[in-house]
């Protein structure tokens, strides 16, 4: 049996990241995939935790090969989610939580081949002004909401 493939989206800084975790907690049984990413990592991240951090090169290079089942670039870094371990998940049975901006949730929805095992959840943030404070240095630690 194959799982279901639950996307949730937003912009940078709506929440996506804090509601993922919280969910994780409550349903370990949930598969996750976590995502390739250019930027840099950032302290008290983990690889293949929060990210795998690869290089551009090694990025372009998977995506010649088609080895994402979305990416996108996202404020000049890369982002992608890997199709390889995202089938893996999927094939176990699974539920598979992905995390994705927009531009990866449209590339998803737009694969006919998952169209009956996927659900899209779009994440608002609150307000503009409360989006605006997240983005800025530091605003992701600072609660606003």
């Amino acid at each position: 049996m194959k799982g279901n493939l639950i996307i949730i989206s937003s912009p940078s800084g709506g929440g996506k990241g804090t509601l993922i975790k919280e969910v994780r907690a409550a349903l370990p049984e949930l598969g996750y995939s976590c995502s390739h990413t250019t930027r840099p990592q950032r302290f008290g991240e983990e690889e293949g935790r929060e990210y795998f951090f690869i290089s551009q090169e090694e990025f372009q290079s998977r995506i010649d090969a088609g080895d994402f089942l979305e990416f996108a670039n996202v404020h000049g870094h890369f982002y992608g989610t890997s199709l390889a371990e995202s089938r893996k998940v999927a094939n176990t049975g699974k539920d598979l939580i992905v995390e994705v901006d927009v531009q990866g949730a449209l590339q998803i929805m737009s694969k006919p081949d998952l169209e009956d095992s996927r659900v899209s959840i779009f994440i608002l943030p609150p307000s503009f002004e409360v989006l605006r404070a997240r983005l800025r240095p530091g605003g992701r630690k600072a609660r606003t909401d």
